[in-house]
């Protein structure tokens, strides 16, 4: 106990992870972008957008918040913190609800397990309303 007062304890950190597991983690990495990019391309290209916005990583934000019937500019709203995470349940909900989805699908498949959301809405029978069609035809 007087070593935890006077500082005098020491233990061993190592940040340095095997060679091994490094190889492992990335390539697990690149698959798992490669499949939310697919996912989002067959996202993009139904609800009217150009797939290969998809790759691009800002980018593809400002085409789900497009998409979930808001404004682009709302992009900013990530940069807040806990703001950002009430609003990226907002965007998930939104993109379930436009593509037909209730708002738990948004909110546990869009937005907790993205990638299985997303293939979903893809390569799933879900159809796109556009928010700003339905507001005109009103």
């Amino acid at each position: 106990m007087l070593e935890l007062l006077h500082g005098d304890f020491n233990y061993s950190y190592s940040s340095s992870m095997d060679p091994a597991q490094t190889v492992t983690t990335s390539i697990v990495s690149v698959v798992v972008y490669i499949i939310v990019v697919i996912a989002l391309w067959r996202v993009f290209t139904k609800s009217g957008h150009a797939g290969w916005l998809a790759i691009i990583p800002i980018v593809n934000t400002i085409v789900l918040i497009k998409i979930s019937g808001h404004s682009g500019w709302s992009i900013f709203l990530y940069l807040i913190p806990i703001v950002n995470i009430i609003w990226s349940i907002v965007v998930a909900i939104g993109v379930a609800r436009n593509f037909g989805k209730s708002g738990a699908f948004g909110f546990f498949l869009v937005w907790l397990l993205s990638i299985i959301g997303y293939l979903i809405l893809g390569f799933g029978g879900a159809k796109y309303t556009n928010p700003k069609a339905v507001t005109a035809a009103a």
